[in-house]
Formats: C-alpha cells, structure tokens, sequence
C-alpha cells in the first residue's frame, strides 16, 4: 500500500469505487483541486491512464477520459477560487488567532511577485495545488488571469500526468512495480517545492549578507 495507507493508494480507491470508478475518479480530482481535500491526485492520474491503456471498461477512451480529468481538474479550481474570494474577508482578521489578516496580506503580495507562474507550478506540487487555489481567492488575484492560468495548469497537469500513465502502462515493468511508480511520482512532483525553498533561503542570506 502507497506509504501505508490505504485511502491513498489510487489502486485500492478505484477498486473500492467498483463501478462507478471512473465518476468517482473524477469527483476526488475535483475535490482535491477545489474542495481542500488531501487525496492522491498525481498517482491516480496516472493509474487511471495506465488503466485505459489496459482496457479499463469503465472509462471511455484516452481522449474523453483526458479531456472530462481536464475540466474537473479547472472546474474544482475555480470552485476553490470562489470560496476563497467569498469567506477570505471573513475568515483572516487582525486578531484572528490562525487566519490572521497578515497571511491575507502576504497572499496578495506572493500573487503580485508570482502571479500566473505560481498558478500553473502549483498544479504540480501535492498539498500545494490543493491549498494555492483557496489563497488566489483570498489574495483577491484577478479573476480573468486566474482563469486563464488555471486552465492552462489544468491541461499541462491533466493530460500530462495521464497520458504518461497510458504510455507507460503499455510497459510491464510499470504495470508490475504500481506502488512504486506512485511512490516516485509523489518525491518528484515535490522538487518544485524544494528547489524554490531552498532558492528562497539563498536570496535571503544574500539579502542579510549585504545589510551587514
């Protein structure tokens, strides 16, 4: 079971879902980009197209199935975009203890320096992509940028991370070693993450080198 867990392993959640495995695989994409929900989106993706490539009978095709992962994955987006933009004003106030109008704040200005780019690499980052949704709404990003951007992620991580599922899967060394492959989508869709930390950490030592 992918890192002991059951509910995260895209296997043991499309079997579970019986046949209604290809709806069900649908409605976690979209939870998991508009609904705050932590669930394995980059490997179910790519079971899912490693699936089809089997012949998975509950899915229509390479083609649809991409195509309908795409708009759940841009439609769930927009809905966590929403909420963002609705309950942000509500929720971070200056004497909040955990929402506090600073984070707001810090939001709006990390879309500012980012914007798009943040939008688009999110989409490949777990946890990020889940929470980076919420905080465009909050950080009041302007809704037909958003838009734009998120579909684009929308399509470069949909079908991307599919299809590599569907031609990989021809293969039997990846359908034979599934847990691991999950395993190794997961520590590579984090090296976004790390490599940006890390450059962070490194223009701020440069920064506090030159105050001295």
């Amino acid at each position: 079971m992918l890192l002991g867990l059951d509910w995260l392993d895209p296997e043991v959640l499309l079997d579970w879902m019986g046949g209604f495995a290809f709806w069900g695989m649908l409605l976690v994409i979209f939870a998991e980009c508009g609904l705050f929900a932590i669930l394995p989106g980059d490997s179910l993706l790519f079971v899912t197209g490693l699936f089809v490539a089997d012949g998975w009978s509950y899915a229509p095709g390479i083609v649809p199935t991409v195509l309908v992962i795409i708009a759940a994955a841009w439609l769930g987006n927009l809905c966590g975009y929403a909420i963002g933009w609705r309950v942000g004003p509500a929720l971070f106030k200056p004497k909040a203890r955990l929402f506090k109008q600073e984070y707001a704040d810090k939001s709006h200005e990390f879309f500012e320096k980012y914007g798009p780019r943040a939008i688009i690499l999110a989409r490949f980052v777990p946890i990020v992509r889940t929470f980076i949704t919420l905080m465009a709404g909050v950080g009041r990003m302007s809704p037909r940028v958003y838009i734009l951007y998120s579909g684009i992620g929308a399509v470069l991580w949909g079908a991307g991370v599919t299809l590599a599922g569907y031609w990989l899967g021809q293969f039997e060394v990846i359908r034979s070693n599934i847990d691991a492959i999950c395993v190794l989508i997961v520590l590579v869709s984090v090296i976004p993450m790390v490599l940006h930390y890390l450059a962070d950490r490194s223009s701020k030592r440069r920064a506090r080198a030159l105050d001295r």
